[in-house]
Protein backbone atom coordinates (compact mmCIF):
# COMPACT_ATOMS: atom_id res chain seq x y z
CA UNK A 1 0.00 0.00 0.00
CA UNK A 2 1.23 3.50 -0.86
CA UNK A 3 -0.14 6.88 0.17
CA UNK A 4 0.84 10.54 -0.06
CA UNK A 5 1.24 12.87 2.94
CA UNK A 6 0.72 16.54 2.14
CA UNK A 7 0.65 19.85 4.01
CA UNK A 8 -0.38 23.44 3.33
CA UNK A 9 2.80 25.54 3.38
CA UNK A 10 4.20 28.91 2.31
CA UNK A 11 1.49 30.80 4.18
CA UNK A 12 3.64 33.34 6.03
CA UNK A 13 3.28 36.96 4.94
CA UNK A 14 5.77 39.72 5.73
CA UNK A 15 6.39 39.75 9.48
CA UNK A 16 3.53 37.30 10.07
CA UNK A 17 5.17 33.87 10.38
CA UNK A 18 2.83 30.91 10.16
CA UNK A 19 3.99 27.36 10.83
CA UNK A 20 7.38 25.70 10.55
CA UNK A 21 7.58 24.93 6.85
CA UNK A 22 11.13 23.61 6.86
CA UNK A 23 10.38 21.09 9.61
CA UNK A 24 7.17 19.92 7.93
CA UNK A 25 9.04 19.46 4.65
CA UNK A 26 11.24 16.95 6.43
CA UNK A 27 8.20 14.72 6.98
CA UNK A 28 5.71 15.12 4.11
CA UNK A 29 5.91 13.94 0.50
CA UNK A 30 3.88 16.76 -1.12
CA UNK A 31 3.61 20.47 -0.33
CA UNK A 32 0.52 22.53 -1.14
CA UNK A 33 2.21 25.91 -1.47
CA UNK A 34 0.18 29.11 -1.27
CA UNK A 35 0.18 31.32 -4.36
CA UNK A 36 -0.08 34.81 -2.87
CA UNK A 37 -3.86 35.28 -2.99
CA UNK A 38 -4.91 33.90 0.40
CA UNK A 39 -1.40 33.94 1.91
CA UNK A 40 2.29 33.92 1.05
CA UNK A 41 4.46 36.85 0.03
CA UNK A 42 6.91 36.44 -2.88
CA UNK A 43 9.94 35.88 -0.67
CA UNK A 44 8.11 33.24 1.36
CA UNK A 45 6.92 31.44 -1.76
CA UNK A 46 10.37 31.42 -3.32
CA UNK A 47 11.97 30.15 -0.12
CA UNK A 48 9.33 27.45 0.37
CA UNK A 49 9.71 26.18 -3.20
CA UNK A 50 13.49 26.07 -2.79
CA UNK A 51 13.20 24.19 0.51
CA UNK A 52 10.75 21.72 -1.03
CA UNK A 53 13.08 21.09 -3.96
CA UNK A 54 16.02 20.54 -1.62
CA UNK A 55 13.97 18.09 0.46
CA UNK A 56 12.74 16.18 -2.57
CA UNK A 57 9.13 17.13 -1.84
CA UNK A 58 6.69 17.59 -4.73
CA UNK A 59 5.14 21.07 -5.01
CA UNK A 60 1.47 21.69 -5.73
CA UNK A 61 -0.26 25.04 -6.19
CA UNK A 62 -2.73 25.82 -3.43
CA UNK A 63 -4.96 28.33 -5.15
CA UNK A 64 -7.59 30.37 -3.33
CA UNK A 65 -9.85 33.39 -3.30
CA UNK A 66 -8.18 36.81 -3.48
CA UNK A 67 -8.65 37.33 0.27
CA UNK A 68 -5.51 38.01 2.31
CA UNK A 69 -7.46 39.61 5.15
CA UNK A 70 -9.66 36.55 5.55
CA UNK A 71 -6.91 34.01 4.86
CA UNK A 72 -9.05 32.68 2.05
CA UNK A 73 -11.56 31.24 4.50
CA UNK A 74 -14.49 33.44 3.47
CA UNK A 75 -16.70 32.46 0.55
CA UNK A 76 -16.63 34.97 -2.31
CA UNK A 77 -19.33 34.86 -4.96
CA UNK A 78 -16.86 35.62 -7.73
CA UNK A 79 -17.79 35.38 -11.40
CA UNK A 80 -16.58 32.02 -12.81
CA UNK A 81 -14.63 33.65 -15.65
CA UNK A 82 -12.86 35.91 -13.15
CA UNK A 83 -12.16 32.95 -10.87
CA UNK A 84 -10.65 30.97 -13.74
CA UNK A 85 -8.35 33.90 -14.55
CA UNK A 86 -7.38 34.15 -10.87
CA UNK A 87 -6.47 30.47 -10.80
CA UNK A 88 -4.33 30.73 -13.94
CA UNK A 89 -2.59 33.80 -12.48
CA UNK A 90 -1.76 31.90 -9.29
CA UNK A 91 -0.54 28.83 -11.16
CA UNK A 92 1.78 30.94 -13.26
CA UNK A 93 3.16 32.85 -10.28
CA UNK A 94 4.02 29.74 -8.28
CA UNK A 95 5.35 27.95 -11.34
CA UNK A 96 7.81 30.82 -11.78
CA UNK A 97 9.02 30.44 -8.20
CA UNK A 98 9.37 26.70 -8.75
CA UNK A 99 11.33 27.19 -11.96
CA UNK A 100 14.06 29.23 -10.31
CA UNK A 101 14.22 26.60 -7.54
CA UNK A 102 14.74 23.80 -10.05
CA UNK A 103 11.31 22.25 -9.64
CA UNK A 104 7.80 22.75 -11.03
CA UNK A 105 4.15 22.86 -10.00
CA UNK A 106 3.01 19.23 -10.21
CA UNK A 107 -0.66 19.44 -9.12
CA UNK A 108 -3.36 21.82 -7.89
CA UNK A 109 -5.45 21.99 -4.73
CA UNK A 110 -7.95 24.71 -3.74
CA UNK A 111 -7.59 26.32 -0.33
CA UNK A 112 -10.07 27.07 2.43
CA UNK A 113 -13.42 28.47 1.38
CA UNK A 114 -12.77 27.73 -2.27
CA UNK A 115 -12.02 24.10 -1.42
CA UNK A 116 -15.31 23.83 0.46
CA UNK A 117 -17.27 25.73 -2.20
CA UNK A 118 -15.97 23.43 -4.92
CA UNK A 119 -17.52 20.46 -3.11
CA UNK A 120 -21.02 21.61 -4.13
CA UNK A 121 -20.74 24.85 -6.13
CA UNK A 122 -20.77 23.62 -9.72
CA UNK A 123 -19.94 26.95 -11.39
CA UNK A 124 -16.90 27.65 -9.23
CA UNK A 125 -15.71 24.05 -9.43
CA UNK A 126 -15.98 24.23 -13.22
CA UNK A 127 -13.99 27.48 -13.24
CA UNK A 128 -11.12 25.79 -11.39
CA UNK A 129 -11.24 22.83 -13.77
CA UNK A 130 -11.29 25.11 -16.82
CA UNK A 131 -8.24 26.97 -15.53
CA UNK A 132 -6.24 23.78 -14.98
CA UNK A 133 -7.25 22.41 -18.39
CA UNK A 134 -6.20 25.64 -20.11
CA UNK A 135 -2.95 26.03 -18.19
CA UNK A 136 -1.69 22.44 -18.11
CA UNK A 137 -4.06 19.51 -18.57
CA UNK A 138 -1.46 17.11 -17.18
CA UNK A 139 -1.78 18.58 -13.66
CA UNK A 140 -3.70 16.36 -11.23
CA UNK A 141 -6.44 17.98 -9.13
CA UNK A 142 -6.49 17.19 -5.40
CA UNK A 143 -9.83 17.41 -3.62
CA UNK A 144 -12.52 15.91 -1.40
CA UNK A 145 -13.95 12.53 -2.48
CA UNK A 146 -17.38 12.93 -4.04
CA UNK A 147 -16.92 16.65 -4.70
CA UNK A 148 -18.14 18.51 -7.75
CA UNK A 149 -14.53 19.55 -8.32
CA UNK A 150 -13.31 16.00 -8.80
CA UNK A 151 -16.39 14.97 -10.77
CA UNK A 152 -15.95 17.81 -13.23
CA UNK A 153 -12.18 17.35 -13.38
CA UNK A 154 -12.62 13.70 -14.32
CA UNK A 155 -15.21 14.65 -16.94
CA UNK A 156 -12.66 17.07 -18.44
CA UNK A 157 -10.06 14.32 -18.68
CA UNK A 158 -7.95 15.55 -15.76
CA UNK A 159 -6.41 13.18 -13.24
CA UNK A 160 -8.18 13.35 -9.89
CA UNK A 161 -6.67 12.58 -6.48
CA UNK A 162 -8.80 12.10 -3.34
CA UNK A 163 -7.80 13.59 -0.01
CA UNK A 164 -8.35 12.86 3.69
CA UNK A 165 -7.77 15.49 6.39
CA UNK A 166 -5.76 14.20 9.32
CA UNK A 167 -6.58 17.11 11.62
CA UNK A 168 -10.19 17.92 10.70
CA UNK A 169 -13.49 16.54 11.92
CA UNK A 170 -15.91 14.93 9.47
CA UNK A 171 -19.69 15.17 9.23
CA UNK A 172 -21.98 12.18 8.66
CA UNK A 173 -22.02 13.24 4.98
CA UNK A 174 -18.22 12.80 4.76
CA UNK A 175 -17.63 16.56 4.45
CA UNK A 176 -15.50 18.69 6.75
CA UNK A 177 -17.01 20.10 9.94
CA UNK A 178 -17.02 23.91 9.60
CA UNK A 179 -14.25 25.51 11.64
CA UNK A 180 -16.82 27.47 13.63
CA UNK A 181 -18.36 24.28 15.08
CA UNK A 182 -17.22 21.92 17.85
CA UNK A 183 -15.13 19.00 16.69
CA UNK A 184 -13.78 20.78 13.64
CA UNK A 185 -10.12 20.64 14.63
CA UNK A 186 -8.05 17.77 16.03
CA UNK A 187 -4.71 18.21 17.79
CA UNK A 188 -3.62 14.99 19.50
CA UNK A 189 -0.95 13.11 17.47
CA UNK A 190 -1.92 9.71 18.92
CA UNK A 191 -5.61 10.25 18.19
CA UNK A 192 -5.10 11.43 14.63
CA UNK A 193 -2.67 8.61 13.86
CA UNK A 194 -5.15 5.96 15.02
CA UNK A 195 -7.84 7.66 12.95
CA UNK A 196 -5.65 7.70 9.84
CA UNK A 197 -4.70 4.04 10.22
CA UNK A 198 -8.36 3.07 10.51
CA UNK A 199 -9.20 5.04 7.38
CA UNK A 200 -6.33 3.47 5.45
CA UNK A 201 -7.03 -0.11 6.54
CA UNK A 202 -10.85 -0.13 6.94
CA UNK A 203 -11.96 2.79 4.76
CA UNK A 204 -13.98 4.46 7.51
CA UNK A 205 -13.73 7.44 9.83
CA UNK A 206 -15.85 8.26 12.86
CA UNK A 207 -17.90 11.41 12.23
CA UNK A 208 -18.63 14.03 14.90
CA UNK A 209 -22.05 12.46 15.53
CA UNK A 210 -20.42 9.12 16.35
CA UNK A 211 -21.38 7.31 13.16
CA UNK A 212 -18.87 5.61 10.89
CA UNK A 213 -18.51 7.18 7.46
CA UNK A 214 -16.94 5.51 4.43
CA UNK A 215 -13.83 7.41 3.26
CA UNK A 216 -11.05 6.39 0.89
CA UNK A 217 -8.19 8.67 -0.07
CA UNK A 218 -4.96 8.77 -2.04
CA UNK A 219 -3.44 11.60 -0.01
CA UNK A 220 -3.46 12.69 3.64
CA UNK A 221 -3.36 16.37 4.64
CA UNK A 222 -1.94 17.96 7.78
CA UNK A 223 -2.57 21.71 7.89
CA UNK A 224 0.72 23.55 8.26
CA UNK A 225 -0.92 26.23 10.43
CA UNK A 226 -2.38 23.72 12.91
CA UNK A 227 -0.86 23.78 16.41
CA UNK A 228 1.58 20.89 16.62
CA UNK A 229 1.50 20.28 12.86
CA UNK A 230 5.04 18.90 12.82
CA UNK A 231 4.34 16.47 15.65
CA UNK A 232 1.11 15.29 14.02
CA UNK A 233 2.72 14.80 10.62
CA UNK A 234 5.64 12.90 12.16
CA UNK A 235 3.33 10.69 14.23
CA UNK A 236 1.15 9.87 11.23
CA UNK A 237 4.17 9.04 9.08
CA UNK A 238 5.67 6.83 11.77
CA UNK A 239 2.36 5.06 12.31
CA UNK A 240 1.92 4.34 8.62
CA UNK A 241 5.46 3.06 8.25
CA UNK A 242 4.99 0.74 11.25
CA UNK A 243 1.99 -0.77 9.43
CA UNK A 244 4.01 -1.27 6.26
CA UNK A 245 2.39 1.57 4.32
CA UNK A 246 4.77 3.23 1.87
CA UNK A 247 4.84 7.03 1.79
CA UNK A 248 5.21 8.60 -1.63
CA UNK A 249 3.99 11.53 -3.68
CA UNK A 250 1.16 10.90 -6.13
CA UNK A 251 2.52 13.39 -8.69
Amino acid sequence: MRIDLNSDLGESYGRWVLGDDEAVLGVVTSANVACGFHAGDPSTLRRTCAQAAAAGVVVGAQIGYHDLAGFGRRFIDVDPAELAADVIYQLGALDGMCRVAGTAVRYLKPHGALYNAAVHHTAQAQAVVDAVRDYDATLPVLGLPGSELLRLAAAAGLRTVTEFFVDRGYTAEATLVPRSRPGALLHDPTEVTARVLRMVTDGVVTAVDGTDVAVRADSLCVHGDSPGAVAMAAAVRAGLEREGVELGAFA
